[in-house]
């Protein structure tokens, strides 16, 4: 071999750059960037992090493949970090000491897919109930996994309605139930209760059933609430998925879904090639968002988490007085972050990013949001005579 034709080669791709027209368009996505996310409110995304102690792990090929608590042939991973965020997201969802597992996705509705599947494999002919205002991923995952299905009313704040839920079952009591439940709907941010609909399945003398909360946004904020919502393994939860993009803040979407263990191990199987089993949805993962995970859980620690969320629901409450204060018909659930007012004008919905539907518009104050953006976009709905 002409070695001296592979190092010139080697030093000509290392010199290699993009074109000047090419440079230009980077710099201008990048100054879009800039200022797209200084001005949205609709989606509940943090944006108060810094990862930059972190960015030489951009160098190399992070995959976590296979199973988090398996060792693998491949080593370049992050593996040893993405247990220690398992761990920390199952003692905050309260799962059993000795009997939860789980794995970093790549964001909330892979985790719901995650919760769906174990159902399915428990309960081949169990039957799933969710409300209306579930996320639109699950109809999705439910037609992916050909599961039996049926949507239940909600209540005015968006909460399950409990009567429907409890007479749709009873007509069908010899089936399985399959409870996908909201914690946290995507418009205003209602939580189903757990406690509720245990209590529900224990009163129809219901034994084949399982409970899957959809934790996205809340995950990160109902653990530190006071009172806490009934949304956890101890209320009755058999799996939780939450995003970690979200209320923890990543630049890649993520999230985490955690399940207990004995459920877990009857879906497992050895893939022999890797050295690992195969008991996630996706067989090569991410290798970097769990080391954000890891790095945020580290930096500040369940205080700090809560400190943040707190700061976080004083604004959201500051926000809904400034609104009715105005004349606006603003309103919001209990503990939530999500605010919700009649549907704000083309204008005002594009500079802020807002998410509408059926005659709603919602602001999401997230941790990184602040006063002075508060105070703006207060000032811009009362100038376009909402």
């Amino acid at each position: 071999m002409n070695w001296a034709g592979y190092n010139e080669a080697l030093i000509v791709d290392k010199q290699m750059t993009l074109s000047i027209a090419d440079e230009k368009r980077v710099a201008d996505l990048l100054e879009t960037i800039k200022k797209k996310s200084a001005d949205f409110l609709g989606y509940p995304v943090a944006k108060d992090f810094n990862f930059s102690r972190l960015q030489d792990f951009l160098h190399y090929p992070m995959n976590n493949l296979g199973d988090p608590f398996s060792e693998s042939t491949w080593k370049v991973d992050s593996r040893l970090f993405e247990q220690e965020v398992i761990t920390f997201m199952a003692d905050l969802f309260r799962a059993p000491k000795d009997n939860f597992w789980g794995y970093v996705t790549n964001g909330g509705s892979e985790g719901n897919l995650y919760g769906l599947y174990l159902a399915r494999e428990l309960y081949p002919r169990g039957i799933v109930y969710f409300s209306k205002e579930t996320h639109y991923s699950v109809s999705k995952n439910i037609h992916l996994l050909n599961m039996r299905h049926i949507m239940i009313q909600t209540l005015k704040n968006g909460e399950i309605d409990y009567e429907d839920l409890k007479e749709t079952i009873r007509i069908n009591r010899d089936k399985p139930a399959v409870i996908f439940a909201n914690i946290g709907t995507t418009m205003t941010e209602a939580k189903d209760d757990i406690k509720k609909i245990r209590q529900i399945l224990d009163d129809l003398v219901i034994t084949d059933f399982y409970i899957h909360s959809d934790a996205a946004l809340a995950g990160g904020i109902a653990p530190f609430l006071d009172p806490r919502p009934p949304f956890d393994f101890t209320d009755g939860a058999d799996s939780i998925s939450v995003s970690g993009h979200k209320s923890f803040g990543s630049p890649i979407p993520c999230g985490v879904v955690i399940a207990k263990k004995n459920n877990v191990s009857r879906i497992a199987r050895s893939i022999s090639y890797i050295g690992s089993l195969d008991t996630t949805i996706t067989g090569s993962r991410n290798g970097l968002t769990p080391l954000f995970l890891w790095y945020t859980i580290k930096k500040l620690g369940k205080e700090g988490l809560k400190d943040r969320i707190n700061k976080a629901l004083i604004l959201a409450d500051y926000t809904l007085t400034q609104l009715k204060g105005r004349g606006i018909a603003a309103w919001k659930n209990p503990g939530a972050l999500t605010i919700v007012f009649p549907k704000a004008p083309e204008a005002v919905q594009e500079k802020w990013q807002l998410a509408t539907a059926d005659g709603q518009s919602h602001i999401i104050v997230m941790p990184h949001v602040n006063r002075e953006q508060i105070d703006l976009f207060i000032t811009d709905l009362v100038q376009s005579d909402l």
